[in-house]
């Protein structure tokens, strides 16, 4: 393999690897952009629906109360639970990408039952009680989300009068969803999670594409730039060393000794042509000497 040939190889690897890191760096960028912009999405949301709840439980169930028989319920005006879902189904009847749920493992309402990834988090929680999130992304559904998940702890009686034993629970409620499961939690006990969902599989696809298109122009330009390159070296390099070797070649053997070297750059390559220039005067005068 000629000079020119392996230093346009060498520059063809180097200018490939350089382009796919300039690809893989815009990804990894675009990526953490995205993860960041969702975080801010998923606490806005998450801050919302905790604001909500806390107004409910401390003004609103509270004369609930006053005004409904103890034994009745009502999901919609005394269960958090419900009135938050109820929320939530209309917020995101207008806003696609995002999905909350009251993830438990043992819920009254089995829309709310905990799935294979949701039941981790939870159990997390309860070996951890020190934790107060967790944060990441998953798949779910085909779709790939950014999740932010808070525990769901007993930490009032409140929770115990619904959840507590199923024959002191709301006669109501019990006709409403049974007395098989949402029962006999235990205060302390971290039974759920509010686990807020962030679509970024769109941003995620735009990330890659965005990469794809950078890497093909990056390997545009360096194929230009290679093209280049051959033509620099074939021009300025290759064609003047080729003419030192075939002067120098019929200086050993006697030919045309006459005939002087012109090359006038001040490169290497011309320092070079002056050296052999010297050679063939000293050979010229050694012959006539």
């Amino acid at each position: 393999m000629g000079l020119r040939s392996r230093l346009i190889f060498i520059v063809g690897i180097f200018s490939l690897l350089a382009t796919m890191l300039i690809g893989l760096a815009s990804y990894k960028i675009t990526e953490r952009h995205t993860l960041m912009e969702a975080e801010k999405k998923g606490r806005l949301l998450f801050d919302y629906i905790v604001s909500y709840r806390t107004y409910f439980m401390e003004y609103q169930k509270s004369l609930v109360m006053e005004l409904v028989e103890e034994d009745r319920f009502y999901p919609e005006l005394m269960s958090s639970f419900v009135t938050t879902r109820g929320i939530w189904d209309i917020f995101k009847g207008k806003n696609k990408g995002y999905h909350f749920k009251q993830a438990s493992l043992d819920p009254l309402y089995q829309a709310n039952k905990a799935d294979a990834a949701e039941n981790e988090m939870i159990q997390l929680f309860r070996k951890r009680p020190e934790l107060k999130k967790q944060e990441g992304t998953l798949d779910k559904h085909g779709e790939k989300f950014y999740y932010m998940a808070y525990p769901i702890r007993v930490d009032n009686n409140e929770c115990l009068r619904c959840h507590g034993d199923p024959l002191r629970a709301p006669k109501d409620q019990v006709a409403i969803y049974g007395q098989e499961n949402g029962y006999n939690w235990k205060y302390g006990d971290t039974v759920s999670a509010f686990v807020v969902y962030v679509s970024i599989e769109e941003a995620m696809r735009g990330a890659k594409h965005s990469a794809g298109i950078i890497f093909l122009i990056g390997s545009g330009c360096f194929f230009l730039v290679v093209i280049a390159m051959g033509f620099f070296l074939d021009r300025h390099v290759v064609q003047p060393i080729e003419y030192l070797s075939d002067r120098t070649e019929e200086i050993s053997q006697g030919i045309n000794l006459g005939e002087k070297f012109i090359y006038e750059a001040n490169d290497e390559i011309g320092v070079l042509a002056r050296a052999i220039e010297q050679l063939r005067q000293i050979v010229v005068k050694t012959r006539k000497g």
